[in-house]
């Protein structure tokens, strides 16, 4: 065991917070703390990590165990680069560096007894250096700058220029490279793009230690966690397994917690009925009965009742009049900002009732293209236009649709002026606004609650057509269940961005994926996307070889849509259409994969068996007394253990690819 916390207790202002939370985590575990909004989630890590003192309890960390933490808003500062902001983690490891360079300089002058405990100094530090991952620190580094999403032209960024987003990247790869025994992430997911949280949940599944994860990305918790921490109503429950398998539990518990509350309430009610009836007898005998079933049922332990599922919010989205069959055309957009070229030449179509969502990493442009829908931004080139009766519903990320210093009654009331007093407290209580917060400014919201004000105009604005640019931002897990139902009886058209992959999964009936300028068409949600990716990858590099002979045109005539079929592949495109010339060259290619392949193979063995050699060598009395021939011996394992390293990885891609 790593970690156990016993009975803490937390209140502010007399309000608890926690009340007798209780739980330890193993060596290896990988354990997600989830609970709406308001929960206590971040204030139980602060108190894990000291920064906030319980009221009651005890947090024991095993002696010997190291434990790193990465607050919501954590960010590195200063005017290092990003890679020296991470290189600083490595510092024992430079230390050693410097060390091997000051003992090699001394053993070229020194003799005799000096010499030998010079040579056992080196020899200690070499081993420490190796097991200390030494000779691959750089190429780790790197390889956590990339999953990261830092490209290699940003390394020499200084972090004084990053946004808050790359700070707090910054802050999680020094984390990572630290390597405590005990990783603590509260929100790691925020300020990653789809392939860096990728990446990230394959990084914490092969980390041996264990972690703890604050997170509403129900996809990402279903990979990671084998155990799960409900803190819920102050009190916490432990699961076991992953989100998916919490979810069927939570439920099993809570309709066993239902069913109970409704026994015991049948019970009450006989009794009740009993009481009533034996005091209405008059006599003795009877009222001496009555009173003592009174007595007993005054005993009970009256259960409460179970919260129902989703209750607590209200969302119904419904458009007033249906559109055309057209929805939205767009063809041949292309958008710059000054030297940075988004995408050029982009097309796609939206019929009604589909619900297509945009994904892609950061940068891409996918915001950009929402933002020219709602005549935001202008393009360069290209138009867009919208189908009969189009109606347009738009949910900003940034919520610009708010007005920062209006009340939350007036951001409603302005926009809607038919409504009555009453109508507009009732839509704000269906979004948890009650009593004085509606009137609130709209300046003094959370995240969260700027998210429930905008989906309470979205649901007023009775439009056929959403446009939801990043809609479970700031949503606690039940709110964003409460969306996707919402979505999924949604009759109308809609059209998103966004990075939940879980929240795609359940809403999307169509992807289109941004990448490198391509919008890449899957007819399915997030799961078949992912099953359809890398065969689809294939048949679009046949495509492009045959579409060079034919003038770069698929059959729309537009060069950037790439639209599949039932089963995923290119329409029009199937293994006997395929060119001669687009057969060859795939050939070709693959042959070239393997001959690289048994190259890097052939190059990884003669370098292995050198350093062997070289161990045995050192270990000869002529060898290991001569200090020019040690060095030379150990540079060059030196080196060959840094070409090791990138062979391996090169070794890995290859072999993945053939």
């Amino acid at each position: 065991m790593i970690l156990s916390v016993s009975n803490i207790h937390k209140a502010f202002h007399e309000v608890p917070v926690l009340q007798n939370v209780s739980f330890h985590i193993e060596d290896y575990d990988k354990a997600a703390v989830v609970g709406i909004n308001g929960a206590g989630k971040t204030t139980l890590l602060r108190i894990i990590m000291g920064e906030l003192a319980a009221d009651e309890g005890i947090v024991t960390i095993s002696k010997d165990k190291t434990v790193g933490y990465l607050s919501q808003h954590e960010a590195v500062s200063g005017e290092n680069t990003i890679y020296e902001e991470l290189l600083s983690v490595k510092q024992d490891i430079l230390d050693m560096e410097q060390k091997m360079h000051t003992v090699e300089l001394q053993m070229k002058t020194a003799t005799g007894e000096h010499l030998e405990q010079l040579m056992n100094t080196y020899a200690s530090l070499t081993h420490a250096y190796e097991s200390a991952n030494g000779y691959a620190y750089k190429s780790e580094l790197t390889g956590v700058l990339k999953g990261l999403g830092f490209l290699e032209t940003e390394f020499n960024k200084s972090v004084s220029t990053l946004s808050g987003g790359q700070k707090t990247r910054v802050a999680l790869g020094k984390l990572l490279l630290l390597k405590p025994n005990l990783i603590i992430l509260d929100e790691p997911t925020n300020h990653l793009d789809l392939s860096s949280i990728t990446w990230l949940e394959t990084y914490l599944l092969n980390y041996k230690g264990a972690v703890i994860i604050v997170s509403h990305d129900r996809y990402f918790l279903d990979r990671i966690a084998n155990k799960v921490i409900e803190i819920d109503n102050t009190k916490a429950t432990v699961f076991h397994g992953n989100y998916t398998d919490y979810a069927a539990g939570k439920e099993m518990l809570r309709t066993a917690a239902y069913h109970a509350y409704m026994k015991q309430q049948q019970e009450i009610k006989h009794q009740e009925a009993v009481i009533k009836k034996l005091k209405s007898f008059n006599r003795e005998k009877s009222i001496k009965r009555a009173e003592s079933r009174e007595k007993m049922l005054n005993k009970i332990e009256v259960l409460e009742k179970p919260v129902e599922v989703r209750s607590d919010m209200h969302l119904k989205l419904e458009p007033k009049f249906p559109s055309g069959n057209d929805v939205l055309q767009v063809e041949a957009l292309s958008k710059s900002f000054g030297a940075l070229t988004l995408f050029t030449d982009l097309s796609f179509e939206i019929k009604k009732g589909e619900h297509v969502a945009i994904i892609g990493d950061n940068g891409t442009g996918k915001t950009t293209i929402l933002k020219m829908i709602n005549e935001l931004l202008p393009p360069d080139h290209g138009s867009i236009r919208l189908g009969t009766n189009v109606q347009i519903g738009y949910y900003d990320q940034e919520h610009h649709v708010l007005h920062p210093d209006k009340t939350l009654f007036d951001e409603i009331s302005d926009d809607y002026p038919t409504l009555t007093n009453t109508e507009i407290r009732n839509t704000l209580a269906a979004f948890l606004f009650t009593g004085e917060d509606v009137f609130k400014t709209v300046k003094t919201l959370s995240g969260g609650e700027r998210g429930r004000i905008s989906l309470a105009k979205l649901m007023l604005s009775e439009a056929n057509f959403l446009i939801l640019d990043e809609p479970t931002n700031h949503l606690d897990i039940m709110s964003k269940e409460i969306l996707e139902d919402a979505l999924n009886a949604y009759t109308g058209t809609v059209l998103y961005v966004s990075h939940d992959r879980y929240f795609i999964n359940r809403t999307a009936s169509r992807i289109l994926d941004l990448n490198k300028n391509v919008l890449t068409n899957y007819l399915g949600n997030y799961d078949y996307y992912l099953e359809k990716k890398e065969e689809q990858l294939a048949r679009i590099a046949a495509e492009n070889s045959a579409q060079n002979i034919g003038g770069n045109k698929n059959i729309m005539g537009h060069p950037t849509v790439r639209p599949t079929g039932d089963d995923g592949f290119v329409n029009g495109i199937s293994d006997t259409k395929q060119s001669w010339k687009a057969q060859k060259e795939l050939s070709a290619a693959k042959r070239k994969r393997e001959n690289d392949l048994r190259k890097c193979e052939e190059r990884i063995e003669t370098l292995e068996t050198r350093n062997e050699e070289i161990d045995q060598l050192m270990c000869e009395p002529d060898v290991c007394t001569n200090v020019s021939k040690l060095q030379e011996l150990t540079k060059e394992k030196s080196e060959n253990e840094g070409e090791l390293e990138v062979l391996y990885v090169k070794w890995e891609e290859l072999a993945v690819e053939t």
